[in-house]
């Protein structure tokens, strides 16, 4: 079942300048959506759009599946957002500031301290948002977001100001409430190494045009249909004449050797006959296109 569907989204700003054209989103319920591009994409003119923020001009927007023009209020209660820099009132704490979203919410409380914990600022309730840093604010509008527990969580470039270990602590967050409370997660950002670690979905997005949609493992099979082969032995040059006795074309590499695209039962042959030799395998395996040069090679092939 689909959390989240959009077809034929289109917008322009002025006349001449299309900023989306015909985005078909199929976010799946209960998945982690990544929602990938470049800056300027249009990753979040969708959002927006899907939020109801910017007014729609042509399309459908349908979330749980009931339209947005005829269920906004229904369905938007049951969402959690942020997009772009967070709202806060600078003057008064986290705590405050979430205090002021939970009598909105009508949620208990106790929900303020749980969400502040979650985002690692329980520590921080004496302390003005004013004097927050960027990360800090983040972390807040994050847990803003969650404070009503949404079934479905919006996030645009989430990990924006955070430092590497920020953007662990939020990844292991998101990965959490997607597995411990079935929250659906759709990320937008522009960070694809990070995205890989933890999404099941994609979304690739470039010059406003959805390029691909899927999972990662499809989105692998399509673009890498025969991955290359790595290879680390105990004495490199010599695995490389055994392998030539054996007709096996192989080459060093900067990280070993490496072989042409091969079926497992072909690699186990090779780890066999190296062992035969006396040749000590260190690491011997498929290796998986990474999500960054998949995209880069996705876009290079369309705007060929």
């Amino acid at each position: 079942m689909l959390c989240l569907k959009t077809t034929g989204l289109c917008h322009c700003y002025t006349s001449d300048q299309p900023i989306l054209d015909d985005i078909a989103l199929a976010v799946p319920e209960g998945s982690v959506y990544g929602f990938l591009g470049p800056n300027g994409a249009g990753k979040t003119t969708t959002l927006r759009l899907v939020l109801g923020l910017i007014r729609k001009q042509r399309g459908t927007i349908s979330i749980f599946g009931r339209s947005l023009d005829t269920h906004r209020i229904e369905i938007l209660q049951r969402v959690g957002s942020l997009i772009e820099s967070p709202s806060l009132y600078e003057h008064l704490t986290a705590d405050e500031n979430l205090a002021l979203l939970q009598r909105i919410h009508r949620v208990p409380r106790e929900r303020v301290g749980v969400v502040l914990e979650l985002v690692g600022l329980a520590g921080t309730r004496s302390k003005r948002v004013g004097q927050f840093s960027l990360g800090m604010k983040q972390r807040l509008g994050i847990a803003a977001a969650m404070l009503h527990q949404p079934e479905l969580l919006i996030l645009d470039e989430p990990t924006n100001g955070l430092d590497p270990n920020g953007i662990i602590e939020i990844r292991d967050l998101l990965v959490a409430l997607n597995r411990d409370e079935g929250t659906t997660i759709v990320v937008s950002s522009h960070l694809l190494a990070e995205i890989e670690r933890f999404v099941t979905h994609v979304g690739i997005v470039h010059g406003g045009r959805l390029l691909f949609q899927g999972t990662l493992a499809a989105l692998r099979r399509e673009r890498v249909p025969a991955a290359p082969v790595a290879l680390r032995t105990g004495d490199d040059p010599r695995a490389l004449r055994v392998l030539a006795d054996a007709g096996v074309v192989a080459r060093l590499s900067g990280h070993g050797i490496a072989l042409a695209a091969m079926p497992p039962p072909s690699i186990a042959a090779v780890n066999r006959r190296l062992v035969e030799h006396g040749i000590d395998v260190h690491a011997i395996g498929a290796v998986e296109g990474d999500l960054e040069s998949i995209f880069m090679d996705l876009i290079g092939s369309r705007a060929a």
